[in-house]
C-alpha cells in the first residue's frame, strides 16, 4: 500500500469521526421540546415578577406602588398562558405524571392560579401599600406551592 493511500485512509477516519461528532453534539446541544420551553419560560418569568414583588412584601420600606402593579398585572395578564403547553404527554420536562393523569385536579390549580392572581392584580391596583397586596400575593404564593406540590417533580 502506498504511503498516498495510507494518509488518504486516515484522512478519512479523521473526517468520519469528526462529522459523527459534530452530529453527536448537535443533538446534544437542541434544545427540550417547544411545549417544555415554552412553559418554563413564561414560569420563570412569573418567578421573577414573584421575587420583585415579595422583596417589597419583605421590606415595606421598598414598596413602590407602580413596580408591584406592573408585575401583578403582568402575572394577571398572562395567567393563562402555560396551560396549553401541557398537552403533549411526552414533553413531561419538569412535569409530574399526575398533569396527565389527574388531569382535572391540574386544570383546577391552573383556575385557581388564574383567579388569585387576578384578585392580586385588582388589590395592586389601587395599593397605597404592602398591607393593600399582602393577602392577595400570599394566595397567589399558595397556589404557587400547591400546584407545584403535586404536579411538579422535584430537580
Amino acid at each position: 500500500m502506498s504511503l498516498f493511500n495510507q494518509t488518504r485512509g486516515i484522512k478519512s477516519v479523521i473526517a468520519l469521526a469528526l462529522i459523527s461528532a459534530t452530529v453527536g453534539l448537535s443533538a446534544c446541544s437542541q434544545s427540550a421540546s417547544p411545549d417544555i420551553k415554552a412553559r418554563e419560560d413564561i414560569m420563570k418569568d412569573w418567578g421573577n415578577a414573584m421575587g420583585i414583588m415579595g422583596d417589597m412584601i419583605k421590606a415595606p420600606d421598598t414598596f413602590d406602588a407602580a413596580t408591584f402593579q406592573e408585575q401583578a398585572a403582568f402575572l394577571a395578564d398572562s395567567a393563562d398562558s402555560p396551560w396549553t403547553h401541557f398537552q403533549d404527554e411526552s414533553a413531561k420536562g419538569g412535569a409530574m405524571e399526575t398533569v396527565w393523569s389527574d388531569a382535572e385536579g391540574f386544570s383546577s390549580e391552573a383556575d385557581n392560579f388564574e383567579q388569585v392572581t387576578e384578585a392580586l392584580n385588582q388589590a395592586a391596583q389601587g395599593a397605597t401599600s404592602v398591607e393593600d397586596v399582602q393577602p392577595a400575593f400570599a394566595e397567589v404564593g399558595a397556589s404557587c406551592k400547591s400546584c407545584h406540590t403535586e404536579y411538579r417533580a422535584e430537580s
